[in-house]
């Protein structure tokens, strides 16, 4: 099992690659490199570069995933000083926005010069001395010094990063013991423009249809969902409410360990858990709280028409990423314990029925 010391690397170096949806090759070629250093580990990509790494010991259980996504939001050079954005961001970002290529890196600069919500393009001016992004080039938002807290990770891509690499700690700390056998890992493609890699492998079929699902996730801070006070246990997202029983399971056995964390239904945005369930599996949901979700600092006020927009890092707290990681492991084992619920109401039933009595 790796040091927090060593897993905190981890989160610092996926959390700065460059990525986009449909630009994932970066993370998935340290992904591989990661895998690769595990001959008990092993992986293969799906028709739609989706990436599922399980264990090469037998087991008898039905499969179980942890699955994260591999893209952020950034901005996609379409070459000519054109740029498609891909992933939800509020227009006010964009106004004169300055940006910078970070893949290839040497942050050439430019601001932006138009952009159409609509079709989410847009068009840059050049800084000076800059050379124009090539097709396929990303880049991202100029972030202020918004340097992080004692406790706090700062980076330009948590989420899902960070997912990733709670993803990957979790699946270290257990493989090879019998008890977690069955647990894998799914990193999927393009979920900022609309769940894409979860719907292709739930489609295609990428996983058996007996898989269960837990999706992980950075989610937008809410009030009474803040950072720091633990992972969540997510009991839906804006389209829809996850697996009842396996979402109960997680709950119960993570009280009983006295685990902190939250349970709380994340409304703020949507995660692949919905997706899955949509076509078939049952899927729980888990995230840590994120703060300036898709680098939108101020995100309260430019909602509210109450102040401007900032671009800013992503800030996640250590604590509740190192809570992830325990809760990921507390829930491969939870989800196969049987719930008890009916027979703990049958128990309530019998000893206050005669309340019932004429």
């Amino acid at each position: 099992m790796a040091r927090r010391a060593v897993v905190e690397r981890w989160l610092t170096e996926l959390t700065r690659l460059p990525t986009a949806s449909g630009l994932e090759q970066r993370v998935a070629a340290w992904v591989g490199a990661w895998v690769s250093r595990r001959p008990d580990l092993a992986m293969r990509a799906d028709s739609g570069g989706n990436l599922m790494i399980t264990q090469k010991r037998r087991h008898r259980r039905s499969p179980l995933l942890a699955v994260a996504h591999m893209d952020h939001p950034a901005f996609v050079s379409l070459g000519s000083g054109r740029f498609v954005f891909r992933g939800g961001v509020d227009p006010a970002y964009f106004d004169e926005a300055l940006i910078e290529t970070v893949s290839p890196p040497g942050g050439d600069r430019f601001r932006v010069a138009s952009y159409d919500p609509d079709t989410q393009t847009g068009r840059l001016l050049p800084a000076a001395d800059a050379v124009m992004p090539d097709h396929d080039d990303i880049l991202m938002w100029v972030f202020g010094p918004n340097g992080a807290e004692p406790g706090m990770h700062s980076a330009s891509a948590c989420d899902d990063l960070a997912g990733v690499a709670a993803c990957l700690a979790a699946l270290d700390r257990v493989r090879g013991q019998p008890a977690f056998r069955h647990f894998g890992v799914l990193l999927t493609r393009a979920e900022e423009v609309g769940l894409i890699g979860a719907i292709h492998a739930a489609r295609n079929r990428t996983v058996p249809e007996d898989t269960r699902i837990i999706s992980i996730e950075t989610s937008r801070e809410l009030p009474t969902a803040p950072v720091g006070a633990g992972p969540i246990i997510r009991t839906g997202d804006r389209s829809t409410v996850f697996d009842k029983e396996m979402t109960n399971l997680i709950s119960q056995t993570a009280t009983h360990t006295g685990l902190r964390h939250q349970r709380r239904l994340m409304d703020g945005g949507g995660c692949e858990a919905t997706a899955f369930g949509a076509y078939g599996y049952r899927s729980a949901g888990l995230c840590v709280a994120l703060r300036n979700w898709h680098n939108r600092g101020n995100l309260d006020a430019v909602q509210s028409g109450a102040g401007p927009a900032v671009a800013m890092r992503e800030e996640i707290s250590l604590a509740d990423f190192h809570g992830l990681v325990d809760l990921i492991v507390l829930a491969a084992a939870a989800v196969d314990e049987p719930d008890g619920l009916v027979e703990r109401l049958d128990a309530l039933y019998e000893s206050q029925r005669h309340l019932l009595e004429p």
